[in-house]
Order: structure tokens, then sequence, then C-alpha cells
């Protein structure tokens, strides 16, 4: 068997495996890379994939930079099937929808300015699909449920297990006939940590021969959510006191989700005034009435307040702004307030019109709530960047930056390590991707010391042989 990575090899963006087998060629993921020109110069259909060839493809999760070149891939000619959680469909519509709709904003607004100078629009800068390709994709998804063997190709079954990470996202369990046995081929897709809210905790798989495994978060752990949510709670009690508006590029789906709920906690407890939250995300607001759907996907203590109705009811201070004019309405809001809006690196979306107007105002604060790409705007921010560029405009940065790790949704190295243990024998081949190498450097030598075996750091189209 052949594993060739188109994606997130020492990177974290842009999953996509291709494993071909001797009767079947199954792609799991094929996902975006977002950051700078140089990786988003890699969003393209390989050579070596032949989209037609394709037996099936798997869909981890709905996150963009594991969804994000299937339009591609169907525009290039695929039509089998994509497996996944009901769920998923669901999400990975939402955001490939807001996708195809930002890249051709985007392209129009350059063919303006560029018939204007009498120039021509740079064939680089056309979307790379539209509409259409993602209308054609959601038909070829087929909803899968969880723990259940669902034969996917000739020879292979798969397994859809609970990864914790967002709404609907599975860690994939392959069984294989190969040469007369069964072989297990494992991949993590992103791994959540314990006790999100809204989310049951991961399931990890059986102990496996193959394992595919994400390593975001491989060289440190997060800060505890109880220290995360103590600093959250003085964050905003400064802003309250200096009247200051507070902005969280926030991915739409999962982490806004996850915001509310901290919000109405602090609300219930009193710590903070139950001040204005604007959820300036139409992806965001979606993203929500896709978690009223699927509230079966709930852990029990979510479950519990949902039902009770207390959590709707302390969340009456929320604003959904899903027009351009209520967007640009927030702008003439008095502080305290909380903007909630996309996207979670900065890389586009609303976020990026707030952080113009807002980032050289000394009483702003911006928070940051997710892992930041190299490249993009929340990393610089991050790093402590004096001066970025938002929309082509040059911005001191005064505004107060704020990270707080603590409310990732992916599992940091102690869980990732634990999940490994589930799933890795003394024999079994490990293969550590969707990281950074630095951080995928340390968790394989965590996991060396943890289980006795020697992970893999592959690069991008390596052909490994598994």
């Amino acid at each position: 068997m052949n594993l060739i990575p188109y994606g997130a090899a020492g990177v974290v963006t842009g999953s996509a495996y291709l494993l071909e087998l001797e009767h079947a060629r199954i792609l799991i993921d094929f996902g975006m890379f977002q950051g700078d020109r140089e990786l988003e110069a890699m969003n393209i259909v390989p050579e070596g994939l032949h989209a037609r060839d394709l037996d099936a493809v798997i869909l981890t999760h709905g996150h963009l930079d594991h969804c994000g070149r299937l339009p591609m891939l169907v525009r290039r000619g695929y039509r089998g099937s994509i497996f996944t959680t009901a769920a998923t469909i669901e999400m990975a519509e939402l955001v490939l929808r807001d996708a195809a709709h930002i890249m051709e904003a985007d392209y129009e607004r350059k063919l303006r300015k560029a018939q204007k100078k009498g120039m021509k629009v740079n064939r680089d800068d056309a979307p790379l699909f539209d509409a259409d390709d993602v209308a054609d994709t959601i038909k070829l998804m087929r909803a899968v449920d969880y723990d259940t063997l669902l034969d996917v190709a000739p020879g292979v079954a798969a397994r859809f297990l609970d990864a914790g990470h967002m709404l609907g996202s599975a860690s994939i369990e392959l069984r294989v006939m190969d040469q007369g046995t069964t072989r297990r081929i494992v991949f993590s897709g992103d791994i959540g940590p314990h006790g999100l809210p809204f989310l049951r905790d991961p399931n990890p798989p059986e102990p496996a021969d193959v394992v595919v495994m994400e390593s975001t978060y491989g060289d440190r752990n997060h800060r505890s959510l109880a220290d995360t949510l103590a600093e959250f709670s003085r964050i905003v009690q400064q802003a309250v006191a200096q009247n200051g508006k507070i902005f969280v590029p926030s991915f739409a789906i999962g982490r806004t989700q996850q915001l509310l709920y901290h919000l109405a906690e602090l609300f219930k407890q009193k710590v903070i005034p139950a001040i204005p939250i604007y959820i300036d995300s139409p992806m965001g607001i979606n993203a929500t009435r896709i978690y009223q759907h699927h509230t079966e996907l709930f852990d029990d203590e979510s479950t519990a307040l949902l039902r009770s109705g207390e959590l709707l009811s302390l969340l009456t201070s929320v604003h959904t702004t899903e027009t351009r004019e209520e967007s640009q309405a927030i702008n003439d809001v008095k502080g305290p307030i909380v903007v909630i809006a996309g996207s979670g690196m900065a890389t586009a979306g609303r976020i990026l019109h707030h952080l113009r107007q807002n980032l050289d105002d000394p009483t702003a604060h911006v928070i940051i709530v997710g892992y930041q790409g190299h490249g993009t705007l929340g990393r610089k921010l991050v790093d402590g960047q004096q001066v970025v560029s938002v929309l082509g405009d040059k911005i001191s940065v005064r505004a107060q930056i704020h990270t707080l790790g603590g409310f990732s949704a992916h599992a940091g190295q102690t869980e990732l390590i634990d999940w490994g243990r589930h799933c890795i024998g003394p024999t079994t081949s490990v293969y550590l991707t969707h990281g950074e190498d630095d951080a995928r450097t340390v968790l394989a030598e965590r996991l060396q010391e943890t289980t006795g075996v020697v992970p893999y750091l592959p690069t991008y189209a390596e052909r490994l042989i598994v």
C-alpha cells in the first residue's frame, strides 16, 4: 500500500492523504492551504491525484483546511461518493459556499481595479471554484453514522469515531483487506481536547497497523481552561471599565459557539454585566443554527442546559448581524461590546474591517483564541508586529492584543499522547502530519518515549510504503 500526503506535511493546513491499494484509491480529506502566498499557491489538484480514478473520498470534518479543495476535485471530474457525517455535510456546505463567495468577491474587486487602470487581472487571481462547483460537491456527500462499519471501496470498510474537535468531526478507521489479512489504518483528523462545550470527548480508535496523526500542538500543552476563563474574565472587565470594544477573530464553526457558552457562564456568575455581543458573521450565525439541528451530538452538560432553557435566557444580549449594513453599524455602537467575527486567522471576512477601524485604538482589545498560521494577520498580531497591513492600509497597532490558547479546539501535547496510546502498539507505523516541523518533531520524541515507536515525519507528495 502507498500513502501520499498531498498537504499538511510540515504545515497545519491543506490536509489530504491519498491511499493507494492494489484494488482501490481512496482520498482522505482534501483541504485548502491557508497562510502566505507561497502556501496558497499550493491550492491545486496535484498531478498524481487523477480525480476520475479515485474510488472514494472520506472527509473527517468541515473546516476549510480539510474540505476546501473538494470542489476543485469535482471540477476535475470526480463523481464518486464523499463519505462523512450528517453534521459535516451541513458544515462543509456552509464553509465551501462562504469560501466561493469570498473568492468571487475578491476577484470582482481586483477586476474593477484592473479595469480602472486599463490592465488585465492575473490569471492566478481567478476563483479556485464557484457556487456551482460547491453544489456539485455537496450532491456527492453521503451521510455516515458514528461507530458503524461501512463499505466505502472494494475491500475497504470505514468506521467513523467522534474526534471531539467540532460538530460532526471524526477520526477514521479503515479496515483494508490486504493479501488475505485485514489491516487497520487510522487517520486521526483533528483531535479535540477534553471538556469542550457542546461536544463529546474524543473517542480513540483501537490499536492499528498504521496511524496518521495530527500534531498541531505537539510541542506544548494549552493553558488550563480555568486559567483561560479567569484571564478572559479580566480582559472583559477591563474593557467594561474603559468602555472599550472587544474584537475576537473567531472560526465561525465551533469557536463562536464555545465563546457564547463561556460568556453565558460569566453572565450567570455575574462576574461581568450582560454587555452586547455581536455575532458579525453570517457563517457563524448559520453554524449556530446547525448546532441547533444536531443537539443529539451534544455532551450531557450542554444538553441539560439547553433543555432547561437557561442557556438561551442568559444570552438575550446577543445580536446577529447578517447584512453588510448591520455590520457597518457596529462602528457607531459605543463600548463596552464584544464583536465575534470571522475569519479565525484574520485572513478574510468582516473582522478585517473591524481591525482596520480599531487596531489603532488603545482602549480596544483583540483576543486571539485559536491557532494562527504563518503569514496570517492573526499571527502577526500574536508576534507583536507594531504596524500591519489590513485591506491594503498600514495600521499602527495600539490596541491591546491578548492570546488565550486555552480555548483551542485542538488537543494539547498530553492529550495527543493519551489519544495515541489507544491506537499505537509496538508494531504500529506512525506518521505525524498537520503540524509545523517544530511541533511534530517534539511530539515524535514524546511518542517514542511513551510507546517505543519512532514516528515518521513525511513531506509533501512523498510516496510512503505502509
